[in-house]
């Protein structure tokens, strides 16, 4: 092949990206570039899958412009070519270069290897048929990039993912509670906005600790492959590039890394980004005056990005202005005013008692269709109040779950904030605190003595931290002495151990170096294997330290964790927690908890306290499970809580002698207070926010959905089939699962088929409880690479067949043929969920009559017999100029199907899209949180969409002779 600038090639497996021009020539390397798709490609010039496109004297040809040339000449000047001949417009003469071809030409040669005589087995032209199908009514399918994930198929995760991932440039704020899934919400949504083509540049934002927890989850959830940035992947690809994260799709970081690396961090806002998701969100800490250095760094990268996820279990953690702020980075127009945003919130109580009674199954009275029409006036709900009492039980549902989601639209932060409690989202095993009263160490007595008179002037917080955690104190103190020879915590944990023997525990407490000692103390005086997991180790250490604890042949029994393992960390397949101290934060506390108490937790969770008789430990606890309860159950109020009676507290617990009459005044008071704040925001906003994030119904209905799609058995049946026609082996692993293996004669490299193979199952359940096991779902990467073989490359466009049918003549014969209509569009504006790629059918008798309508493909397809390909060659030369203007009708046939799907596909995107913008345009009258670039954003689609579709055309894909035999 010999390329020059300017000539126009079509890819030969990619031919949906329309014309391709030749743009650049460097080395043995080209440049494509597809104006039609917007895409650039390049190839190695030797090895290139391209197609010269030429045309012949005689032939039509278009131009960019629109106009089209009948052609008379053919000239040649530097490689290029240039077409001579008459406008059909004007009539005039013209020379027409190949670089201004029209950018949309497709080409098709099914019909050029049927007479070359390259006739393709029969079962490869079924396949190619089914395949064509089966992408057609994925494009379509609402369940697409939900149904791919290796996850449960739990209603309010789908249901937020579902919700957020089809808006232009997301922007939210996923809170839910501790163990709900944050994680798996995130990670739905990217899924679902890379496989729609709404995004394709991704940036993940955590702490460091959690960089390769991340990066694991998604791969093995999503199939999505995440690179590392750090301080050495950057300096080593600037080597080769001007800015290092231009060099990935997909990158994760770290927040200390863009923080404490101005360059780096200058490099990411050059880059251009899709989406940025930012975890454990409730650190950038804000004040008007005073934002942390976290905050304006994850700032300046979200006013850059068209979509923001942030990530928190804790939103209020470090106060309510932080909270908004975290806001205003999502929308800073709409969270302009910490003060009208507190006036703001005091109307969701009324909105949430409103919405109430939609929840119920009790029949709704008149005075609160009355709130309901007052509240939603700006609509007319007529037609769902009228149906709000019926006694038909499906309009009744449907009534309320309409009425109820206009509610949650238009009023409240429930656009862009989702929060789940676990109150309202069941099926979480219940914690069971077990409690061990022991007596303080004449040794932390005397250490806390001398502590105390070394330093007269601590502050009441210094020396309630110096009593909660006195072995620091000790140490400190002599630090050739070792606490865990005395301290009774010790020999409680090791008592726990031995007695629980085949059972694993995790320990958290406050610091690194108790974690060590205690590590050290176990394996020591009872040989128990036991791994530490702290800050002062490096990520990969960590990581290795959490794989040595969850497998389960020589594994450690123990995991024991700094602070840093309450954070982000899951160890849900433990049941076992030892909190070998308490921190002086409810959050954490909670955080703490989290790491066991989860979805997918299948056991109660013992929750051990060991604690020091009449001291500071003491009162702690008992503030925390007398005063909030914080034990047996998730604390949303706790910092709140906290935060009011923080001074009393701390008084408390600096004293050395324990009262135990001003202890019970303060826990009966924190009593109190708590019980009030909970039935606070039970009618305020959380009401509001949970019947949001829950989905209620249709949430569930979306579980359902998903879960009868994956019992279907279409998918398996294809990709059966194309496992035995490319070569790839296959053996029983299971009942449910299966190891592939590449074959001897594998026809290509087969998508995500590893060299040394890889075992793959279509049962959910099966891949949950075996995690290196592939679960195949329509979305997964598998299984879109082969329909994009079936499709793309030649096998399966030609074939010629037998029927054997005595009511026929013989040598009789038929023609059918598949078209695919087609448009290319930039992959954003998701152009396949309007026009899919769709099969147009056309099978002409010799006559040309087309019986496509009569006769279907499966109904004539079980009739055909194969026919070996010399006999077949032999039968296509007879009929070649028979078979030539049969083409041509076939063409015309399809032409008219082409105008009725194009019709079809402008009456889709004008009546979903006008829809969508009018009910945008409405609602940012009543709701400020929804963006003006977003209606914008709606308007501009329609118009390009409307465009792309006008330029759709026809692709004749495959065809089929099939010869009548009397036998």
């Amino acid at each position: 092949m010999k390329f020059a600038l300017g000539q126009r090639w079509i890819s030969d497996t990619e031919s949906d990206l329309g014309l391709g021009t030749v743009v650049a020539l460097e080395g043995r390397m080209l440049t494509l570039l597809f104006p039609a798709s917007g895409d650039t490609r390049y190839y190695a010039q030797a090895e290139a899958p391209l197609t010269r496109v030429t045309f012949n004297v005689g032939d039509e040809i278009s131009s960019a412009d629109g106009f089209k040339v009948h052609v008379s000449a053919i000239k040649q000047q530097h490689e290029n070519l240039i077409y001579c001949g008459q406008r059909s417009d004007t009539e005039e003469y013209i020379e027409l270069r190949e670089t201004f071809l029209d950018h949309f030409i497709s080409f098709s040669k099914p019909q050029d290897r049927l007479f070359a005589g390259q006739i393709d087995r029969f079962d490869w032209f079924t396949l190619r048929y089914q395949a064509w199908q089966h992408i057609h009514q994925q494009q379509q399918n609402p369940l697409q990039g939900l149904v791919g994930a290796r996850i449960s198929l739990i209603p309010h995760q789908l249901h937020i993912a579902n919700t957020v991932a089809k808006r232009h440039a997301p922007r939210v704020l996923l809170a839910d509670e501790v163990g709900l899934g944050k994680t798996i919400e995130a990670g739905l949504i990217i899924h679902q906005q890379i496989i729609s083509g709404l995004a394709s540049r991704i940036l993940i934002v955590v702490p460091e600790t959690l960089q390769h927890q991340w990066l694991v989850e998604m791969l093995r959830r999503f199939n999505l492959h995440f690179a590392i940035f750090d301080q050495e992947r950057c300096e080593q690809a600037s080597l080769d590039t001007a800015n290092p994260f231009d060099t990935e799709q997909l990158v994760l970081c770290s927040l200390n890394f863009l923080k404490n690396s101005p360059r780096w961090h200058q490099q990411a806002l050059e880059s251009q980004w899709d989406l940025l998701v930012v975890d454990e969100a409730h650190h950038l800490q804000w004040q008007p005056d005073a934002p942390s250095e976290d905050y304006l760094r994850i700032s300046e990268l979200a006013e850059k990005t068209a979509g923001l996820i942030l990530l928190t279990a804790t939103p209020d953690q470090l106060g309510h202005q932080s909270h908004f702020a975290r806001l205003k980075l999502l929308d800073s127009d709409r969270f302009h005013s910490y003060e009208q945003f507190v006036a703001e919130e005091k109307n969701y109580q009324h909105i949430a008692t409103v919405a109430k009674p939609l929840l119920g199954e009790e029949d709704i009275n008149e005075a609160s269709i009355s709130a309901l029409q007052q509240t939603l006036s700006e609509s007319d709900i007529s037609s769902e109040l009228a149906q709000l009492n019926s006694t038909d039980s499906k309009l009744q549902l449907s009534a309320r779950q309409q009425l109820l989601e206009q509610l949650l639209d238009r009023h409240g932060t429930g656009r862009i904030l989702f929060r789940n409690s676990r109150a309202s989202v069941k099926g979480f095993p219940k914690r069971q605190p077990q409690f061990a009263g022991l007596t303080m160490p004449e040794q932390y007595t005397n250490a806390l003595k001398v502590h105390n008179s070394f330093n007269p002037d601590l502050t009441a917080a210094q020396r309630a931290d110096a009593h909660l955690f006195p072995e620091q104190i000790f140490q400190a103190l002599d630090p050739s002495a070792s606490w865990c020879q005395f301290d009774p915590r010790v020999e409680h944990l090791l008592h726990l151990l031995k007695s629980h023997k085949h059972e694993k525990f995790l320990l958290i407490c406050s610091n690194a170096a108790t974690a060590i000692a205690l590590e050290e103390a176990v394996r020591t005086q009872e040989g128990i294997r036991a791994a530490v997991f702290h800050e002062g180790m490096s990520i990969v250490e960590r990581d290795k330290a959490a794989a040595y604890f969850a497998q389960e042949d020589y594994a450690a029994q123990l995991l024991l964790c700094s602070e840093i393992g309450s954070e982000g960390r899951n160890f849900q397949f433990a049941h076992h927690l030892v909190l070998f101290d308490l921190p002086l934060n409810p959050d954490l506390l909670e955080q703490r908890i989290g790491r066991l108490d989860r979805i997918g937790q299948q056991a109660d969770i013992q929750i051990h306290v060991p604690y020091f008789i009449d001291h500071a430990q003491q009162i702690l606890m008992q503030w925390y499970d007398q005063g909030l309860n914080a034990f047996t159950q998730t604390c949303q109020t706790g910092r709140v809580i906290f935060e009011q009676f923080a001074d009393k507290l701390q008084s408390l617990l600096a004293e050395a002698n324990y009262d135990q009459q001003a202890v019970q005044t303060v826990i009966t008071a924190t009593t109190s207070a708590n019980q009030a704040l909970k039935q606070q925001l039970e009618q305020g906003r959380d009401l509001l926010l949970e019947i949001n994030s829950g989905g209620g119904t249709a949430a569930q209905q979306l579980a359902d959905t998903i879960d009868a799609q994956d019992d279907g058995t279409e998918l398996p049946m294809l990709m059966l089939k194309a496992w035995d026609m490319f070569g790839v082996n296959q053996d029983d692993h299971s009942d449910t699962s299966i190891v592939l293996t590449p074959g001897d004669h594998m026809q290509c490299n087969f998508p995500w088929l590893p060299e040394d193979g890889t075992t793959v199952t279509f049962d959910r359940a099966t891949a949950l409880a075996q995690e290196d096991i592939q679960l195949l779902t329509w979305d997964h990467p598998m299984v879109r690479g082969t329909l994009d073989l079936l499709t793309t490359e030649p096998q399966g466009n030609s074939s010629v067949a037998i029927l054997a049918n005595k009511a026929l003549p013989a040598g009789t014969y038929f023609v059918e043929f598949n078209f695919i209509v087609e448009a290319s569009a930039p992959a954003q504006l998701q152009l396949n969920r309007y026009l899919p790629a769709t099969p147009i059918r056309v099978l002409l008798d010799k006559s040309g009559t087309n019986l496509s309508d009569k006769v279907k493909f499966e109904q004539l397809n079980k009739q055909l017999k194969p026919i070996g390909r010399q006999t077949a060659s032999k039968l296509v030369n007879a009929l070649q100029s028979l078979i030539h203007p049969l083409i041509s009708q076939a063409s015309s046939f399809a032409e008219q199907q082409l105008s009725q799907v194009q019709s079809l596909a402008v009456q889709h995107v004008t009546e979903q899209l006008n829809q969508q913008h009018q009910r945008l345009s409405a609602l940012r009258q009543l709701n400020p949180s929804v963006r003006a670039d977003e209606i914008d954003a709606v308007a501009e689609q329609q118009q390009q969409l409307l465009t792309y579709v006008s330029k759709a055309r026809l692709k004749l894909d495959a065809l089929r002779l099939i010869i009548v035999t009397g036998d």
